[in-house]
């Protein structure tokens, strides 16, 4: 998106200080979901945005960019889709999954690590102490899969109502991000959950069991579902742990 900040004004609205978002239907197609730029990244105003299906987006050295892309990748809580080989991994255990011990651990990493076809990273700095501020304030989750007394893979997001917004995920093992994802389901059905949010559409989250969405349908989604569920604050370190060992699971 660096191609983009010297015709930026020309293309998308710029945000005033207070914290209002033009409608997403203002969003462009290409690059799809682009929607403003500008702001800060307060929690009132990122929280402002995802209840509004808008997420920020950028990458260093750009401005603070807002986006809303169309269709929008979900993944129902009960809907994830886990292979033969990682049903055994589960079952078979020598790993511990976590929540909310090592937040800052997780959202660093999931910064450091090199993605596939991706120059850089789009969790900067700023970003990266901004999610660190909303899960101090009981909004931001981490799920951290732990092998041999180390966190090992892991997923961070931010929960509102019942929807939990997926922001990226990590793996120093094999299957230990999809072992955090497949329990952060499970804790998320026995919660209500009606959708966790995976923003962009991959071939990665297809095989997991999301898929797309319209925009518009999200937008309602959010708005019913996030109107309802607890407060926000830290999850239980353990509400989670030996689901997968200790519950009888079809093959």
């Amino acid at each position: 998106l660096s191609i983009l900040v010297d015709i930026i004004p020309d293309m998308i609205p710029w945000l005033p200080q207070r914290h209002a978002f033009p409608p997403v239907s203002q969003a462009l197609k290409e690059p799809n979901g682009l929607l403003a730029a500008g702001g800060d990244l307060t929690p009132e105003r990122i929280l402002s945005a995802y209840l509004r299906g808008i997420f920020p987006w950028f990458s260093p050295g750009d401005p603070i960019l807002w986006g809303s892309p169309d269709p929008r990748m979900v993944l129902a809580p009960n809907g994830m889709k886990i292979s033969r080989s990682l049903r055994r991994t589960l079952r078979k255990g020598g790993y511990e999954v976590r929540f909310d011990t090592r937040f800052d651990q997780v959202i660093d990493t999931c910064a450091s690590l090199p993605r596939q076809g991706q120059a850089g990273t789009w969790i900067t700095p700023e970003m990266r102490e901004a999610y660190k501020e909303l899960h101090r304030l009981g909004f931001a989750h981490s799920v951290e899969t732990w092998m041999d007394g180390e966190v090992a893979g892991g997923l961070y997001g931010i929960a509102l109502g019942r929807v939990f917004f997926g922001e990226s995920m990590f793996s120093l093992r094999t299957d230990a991000s999809k072992i955090a994802l497949a329990h952060l389901c499970a804790y998320l059905q026995r919660r209500d959950f009606g959708i966790i949010d995976c923003q962009m559409e991959t071939d990665h989250l297809t095989s997991l069991g999301a898929a797309t969405i319209p925009r518009e349908r999200f937008c309602h989604l959010v708005a019913e579902l996030a109107q309802d569920g607890d407060a926000p604050s830290r999850w239980p370190a353990d509400a989670i742990l030996n689901f997968f060992l200790t519950t009888n699971q079809p093959d």
